[in-house]
């Protein structure tokens, strides 16, 4: 599966775009987000707090889907998925 960083995260996944993972099935999105922490201990915390909950404000989306609209953590994740990671912008 592909792993998509955008620019204010890659820094913390070692100035990557994209990363790409193979995972034992059956793979959630948790079970891949523990393999980017131990691949990438500094992204993982941008990702999740300190209970690895999903930090409320970064949205992650598996296929096109926001994971929060199916199960979370817990959303199965098929070989060849596209794991979107896009955190929120404030501003005005």
């Amino acid at each position: 599966m592909r792993v998509l960083i955008p620019g204010p995260l890659r820094q913390a996944a070692g100035d990557q775009a994209a990363v790409d993972v193979e995972l034992p099935e059956p793979a959630t999105l948790g079970v891949l987000l523990d393999h980017l922490a131990a691949r990438y201990p500094l992204l993982d915390r941008r990702l999740r707090d300190e209970r690895s909950d999903l930090r409320r404000y970064v949205n992650f989306y598996v296929d096109g889907e926001e994971c929060r609209r199916l199960s979370g953590p817990d959303t199965a994740l098929a070989p060849d998925a596209e794991v979107r990671i896009l955190p929120s912008v404030a501003g005005g």
